[in-house]
């Protein structure tokens, strides 16, 4: 099962900010689109970094709430891990979580082409489990 299957379900659409936003504008689209992270690109299709909720306010405590009005590079995650669409739900959510990471950008031949969090890793893995059960289940009764 790969993350090609994920996206394919969940759709590819990726909230990204430019570098040079505010942070606040940043959070706003958070917000606004119910997500924990916004990719960060210039153009939509090269990841410059990523801003994540973890940052916003790990940056207000640290500088308070002044940072809002810097811009995003400021504050933005510039070596950004990601994953590829043929890469295994397993081995994406093993990385996630030996990294701490929640979300990955999923980039293909260098280019924006997803967005995965963990928890669309856990839902698509249990999904799975939950069909495999239901056939072992049929096939006993069977």
């Amino acid at each position: 099962m790969s993350i090609r299957h994920i996206l394919y379900r969940k759709g590819n659409n990726v909230i990204t900010v430019a570098s040079d936003a505010f942070v606040r504008e940043a959070a706003e689209e958070l917000v606004r689109n119910k997500i924990g992270a916004v990719v960060v690109t210039q153009d939509g299709h090269e990841v410059a970094g990523i801003l994540s909720e973890r940052d916003v306010v790990r940056t207000i405590v640290e500088y308070g709430e002044g940072i809002l009005d810097a811009k995003v590079h400021k504050i933005m995650t510039v070596n950004v891990e990601s994953c590829r669409m043929d890469d295994t739900a397993d081995w994406v959510l093993e990385h996630m979580t030996k990294r701490r990471i929640r979300h990955l950008p999923v980039v293909e031949d260098g280019r924006l082409a997803g967005m995965i969090s963990i928890g669309d890793v856990v839902k698509f893995s249990l999904d799975n489990l939950n069909k495999e059960a239901r056939a072992m289940r049929e096939y006993i009764a069977s």
